[in-house]
């Protein structure tokens, strides 16, 4: 798909993450405009599109995907509905950017790739870190050997269970049914889907995953370990009932290594035989500046986007071989 005018973006379901992490960020690419949202609450609709100046606002997602005026979509609903949505953007024949996880479960994300990969229609995924300077300063330090020969890849993520957890009430993030990995289906598939980026495909894995807290319906507790094709080896843990918060990776080789967050702006850090370098790169404002940015050189065919729908069904496919179902 070549660019010769603005693409005009929709974006169905505009709650939290549209506020200040995405939605801004296509308002603001050169040669994207936002022109239409879409929520079922008719009132936070209207006022989402006015307090952002988007034009249009819809109650009802066909109605959205129909309009002559969107010519690409941007699906930012809780994952149990990626499906749904994607095969109706599929349909269209309109480009489409669908939030992480691709769905709840690997078969539903093999559906989504499949019904954009048969129709050559553009499909990414919002694994925006693929597209920060932090992790692609990390990328660099890899590429160039800074720490030799990579041999093993390790992180541990913890964090305490919060009121929301403790009070019963309902969130769809710990509803089995949207998201059987609970946190570790919104939080970890940011890391894991990193680390393939920054190490290659993963070839093998598996992990085992409870629930010890009983708080929800979803798990809570996962430890996993994998393969890459190129041998490296790495494991992780992740923790949503620990006295406090930890997010802490490590990339081990033969000549060094590389510590950072994939969630707090913490200095990274190298460190070698010269000795240790600590470099604090923030993030933008709007987070998937970059990612957004890169959608619109992937369509004017300048460069490919980092992350695409294979790469995205190769992340749903890790993910569910560590929880042990699909």
């Amino acid at each position: 798909m070549t660019i010769s005018k603005n693409i005009r973006w929709g974006i169905i379901g505009c709650g939290a993450v549209t506020e200040i992490k995405s939605g801004p960020a296509y308002q603001n690419t050169d040669g994207f405009e936002l022109v239409a949202v879409m929520r079922r609450d008719q009132v936070k609709a209207a006022d989402f599109a006015k307090r952002h100046n988007i034009p249009k606002y819809y109650t009802e997602a066909d109605e959205l995907i129909a309009d002559e005026d969107v010519d690409a979509v941007y699906i930012a609903t809780p994952p149990d509905s990626h499906l749904y949505y994607a095969l109706k953007v599929a349909k269209a024949g309109k480009p489409c950017c669908i939030e992480k996880p691709m769905a709840p479960k690997y078969q539903e994300s093999l559906q989504i790739y499949n019904a954009f990969e048969e129709k050559k229609i553009p499909l990414f995924m919002a694994y925006y870190r693929r597209s920060l300077p932090r992790f692609n300063k990390i990328k660099q330090w890899l590429d160039e050997g800074a720490i030799g020969e990579v041999r093993h890849i390790h992180w541990n993520f913890a964090k305490p269970a919060s009121e929301l957890d403790k009070s019963g009430q309902y969130n769809w993030r710990t509803d089995a049914r949207i998201a059987p990995g609970g946190y570790f289906d919104d939080l970890a598939s940011h890391g894991l889907d990193l680390f393939i980026y920054l190490l290659g495909d993963i070839k093998n894995a598996s992990g085992f995953a409870t629930n010890q807290m009983g708080f929800y319906s979803a798990k809570d507790t996962i430890v996993g370990s994998w393969l890459h094709a190129s041998e490296v080896t790495g494991v992780g843990s992740w923790n949503f009932g620990c006295h406090q918060r930890e997010d802490r990776v490590v990339i081990l080789g033969s000549l060094g290594k590389i510590t950072f967050a994939i969630f707090k702006e913490e200095p990274i850090v190298l460190t070698n035989a010269k000795g240790e370098e600590k470099l604090e790169i923030p993030n933008p404002k709007h987070i998937q500046e970059f990612h957004v940015r890169n959608i619109k050189s992937h369509l004017a065919e300048e460069k490919p986007h980092p992350s695409l729908g294979r790469s995205g069904l190769h992340t749903s496919w890790v993910m569910s071989e560590i929880l042990g179902s699909q």
